[in-house]
């Protein structure tokens, strides 16, 4: 038998219930992957390197490849933690045709600022981190001791030459930036609240902000996708004068160009080339940028081969065994997950659990190293076999079914009172093509 487990026991009680509650859904834990990520550790010290680039002024870029199931949101999660452990602020974007298309950058920015996050602050941090700046820059001018703190006009018009000379770069090719951030701070020193916020959520590249407050900021229209860069440029100035040295941006899923029409396929495609070559010419000082995708996208005529010059960027090598896959290319491969790997993420979820349960000594006894590794065997079975597809299921059925019923009853044994049964209507649709009927599986699993 087990014993309880002596590791981690310095994790908070919030945390481990945070984190199991999520995996009870069936959802990825928006914080406190690290505590039970499997097979992850031969990346943290090439991905801690690119955080420090990013400290020091640099950028940086990944493109995670991985079948669906193989943990690429999981994995970009985890990297948005130490991420924000470095200070950086974070923000993941999910491409789709309808709600976020590529080939719109407009649309990628205001999906970035609303889920803009840092360690302090939730989504939307875009008003908290902008706040933070200003403060900032009065800091900066007051400690040059030419200004009086009292002295308000003069104080406000330090600033304003301050935060012209920070945002020169981008004031080059896209003015509006600093003239909407020069508007917020008038109109919040004014007590204007509703105008502030207009203007906060233009320069979040909101649309159908009140036309009152753009004019009195000396601003018009909305963004537009050739702004959009500049206006990432202007960011990502404002984070680093704030504190924060960098952003991580999350591109999900961009697998899903492949299913647009030929032409906005042509556009998104070539919206990402320019996006990387503007990385690679400085443009982006702190932007650490990851795109996500399966290898059909990166391999096949209908995803980034149809671009060449996009497609040289991303190029990889794949032909050595994987496990001379080097942590600093371009292209991450994620090798999923296997039975040995599945058994040891129930046994870290199972002892995450342990800590916070009433009978912990109850819970690595009767849910033992043995069972898990036959619970995964027969969760993998249920899916056709496949076991990359596997983990969510795996672990909600874990904690839902088996470790919430050993700590709350004391005569349940899910040896003998529990059988697997897996319906359709719980499933992903990933899921569902993978498992081999709609019917209910019955595990067997007597000792």
């Amino acid at each position: 038998m087990n014993g309880p487990p002596a590791a981690g026991t310095d994790i908070s009680l919030a945390r481990r219930r945070d984190v199991i509650d999520a995996l009870r859904r069936g959802t990825v834990p928006q914080a406190g992957l690290g505590l039970f990520a499997v097979g992850l550790e031969r990346f943290e010290a090439a991905l801690d390197d690119d955080l420090a680039t990013i400290a020091r002024g640099g950028s940086a870029f990944h493109a995670l490849r991985g079948e669906y199931g193989s943990g690429k949101t999981f994995f970009a999660r985890w990297l948005a933690e130490r991420a924000k452990r470095h200070g950086l602020a974070v923000s993941e974007v999910q491409i789709s045709e309808t709600e976020t298309p590529l080939h719109r950058l407009e649309t990628v920015y205001r999906r970035l600022c609303e889920r803009l996050t840092t360690a302090t602050h939730p989504p939307s941090a875009l008003r908290a981190v902008v706040d933070s700046w200003f403060y900032a820059l009065e800091e900066e001018v007051l400690d040059g001791g030419e200004v009086d703190e009292d002295d308000e006009d003069a104080l406000a018009e330090a600033v304003d030459v301050l935060l012209e000379r920070r945002l020169a770069d981008v004031a080059r090719t896209t003015p509006a930036f600093s003239a909407a951030l020069r508007g917020y701070r008038r109109a919040v020193a004014a007590g204007d609240g509703a105008s502030a916020e207009a203007l906060i959520a233009w320069l979040g590249g909101q649309r159908s902000v009140a036309a009152s407050a753009k004019r009195a900021a000396g601003v018009r229209g909305d963004l537009d996708h050739f702004a959009a860069l500049g206006f990432l440029q202007g960011l990502l100035t404002v984070l680093r004068d704030c504190g924060h040295p960098g952003l991580l941006l999350v591109l999900d899923e961009v697998e899903t160009l492949q299913r647009v029409r030929s032409d906005v396929r042509e556009k998104s495609l070539n919206a990402l080339r320019q996006l990387l070559d503007e990385i690679d010419a400085g443009r982006f000082p702190g932007l650490f940028l990851v795109i996500t995708g399966t290898p059909a996208f990166y391999d096949g005529q209908q995803g980034a081969q149809r671009l060449a010059p996009l497609a040289q960027r991303l190029a990889t090598d794949f032909t050595t065994d994987p496990r001379f896959d080097s942590p600093r290319a371009v292209q991450l491969r994620l090798p999923g997950f296997d039975l040995a790997s599945l058994g040891e993420l129930g046994r870290k979820v199972r002892d995450l659990y342990a800590g916070a349960a009433r009978h912990p000594e109850r819970l690595t006894e009767r849910a033992d190293d043995v069972y898990l590794d036959q619970l995964a065997r027969a969760v993998t079975g249920s899916l056709g076999g496949k076991v990359g597809v596997a983990p969510r299921l795996y672990l909600r059925k874990l904690v839902a079914d088996i470790l919430d019923r050993v700590d709350e009853f004391a005569d349940f044994d899910p040896r003998a009172h529990y059988a697997l049964t897996v319906h359709t209507g719980e499933l992903t649709e990933t899921e569902r093509n993978a498992a081999a009927s709609a019917a209910d599986v019955a595990l067997d699993l007597d000792p």
